[in-house]
């Protein structure tokens, strides 16, 4: 199994295809500065090991081309905080509660959470607020990075600290969205990628009130 936290060829591909989606080994070998014989070889070893997956489409000259994916297993090997105790913890409140009560309780607790994050963001210009919140979503287990686009500042999660929750409980997204708008309350908050959708990564365009 890749360590991730070892600096090797392989882990460097795993990030890459985290962060990219997906990649050709051609691009792997531009990006990484590796030769393409030796990037083959690390995604023909990755593959066996179940880490990642490929799919064939039409190349150049009628040859197909090998586009490089992440497995769920690939995926777990990344930072995550949460797992099952937490959605086991959730399946017996709602057994226990119902639904109506679990959802109360969870945005109670999520509303808590946004208001935390307020104060931690302060009061100064959105990008230095931006950074704020790039570095406290890391902190939690996000693997999170922000950049700024014509449309707005994008902030982009690789991996999600709650994604075994979410897969079970997708709600809790909507709360994390909401998290945001309450976090930045000068600001709209829109959902761009989701991961539980089958997406790679999770973003979100911040953008000021007009």
């Amino acid at each position: 199994m890749v360590r991730i936290e070892q600096a090797s060829t392989k882990g460097d591909i795993l990030l890459q295809l985290l962060r990219r989606g997906q990649a050709t080994a051609q691009e792997l070998a531009d990006v990484l500065q590796v030769t393409p014989q030796a990037i083959r070889r690390h995604l023909k070893d990755l593959e066996q090991e179940g880490l990642i997956q490929h799919v064939a489409q039409g190349g150049s000259m009628g040859r197909p081309q090998h586009r490089y994916t992440l497995s769920r297993q690939g995926r777990a090997q990344f930072p995550n905080r949460y797992g099952e105790f937490a959605v086991d913890l959730l399946a017996t409140l709602h057994q226990t509660l119902g639904r109506e009560q679990l959802g109360k309780i969870l945005a109670h607790q999520w509303q808590s959470k946004a208001m935390a994050y307020r104060e931690a963001l302060g009061q100064g210009d959105l990008a230095s607020r931006i950074e704020r919140l790039v570095q406290l979503r890391r902190s939690e287990g996000y693997m999170a990075e922000s950049q700024v686009t014509p449309k707005g500042f994008v902030v982009t999660e690789h991996t999600c600290a709650i994604a075994a929750v979410a897969e079970t409980f997708p709600g809790v997204c909507d709360h994390e969205l909401e998290l945001f708008a309450t976090a930045l309350p000068d600001c709209t908050v829109e959902r761009t990628h989701w991961i539980v959708d089958g997406e790679h990564q999770c973003g979100y365009l911040v953008r000021p009130r007009s």
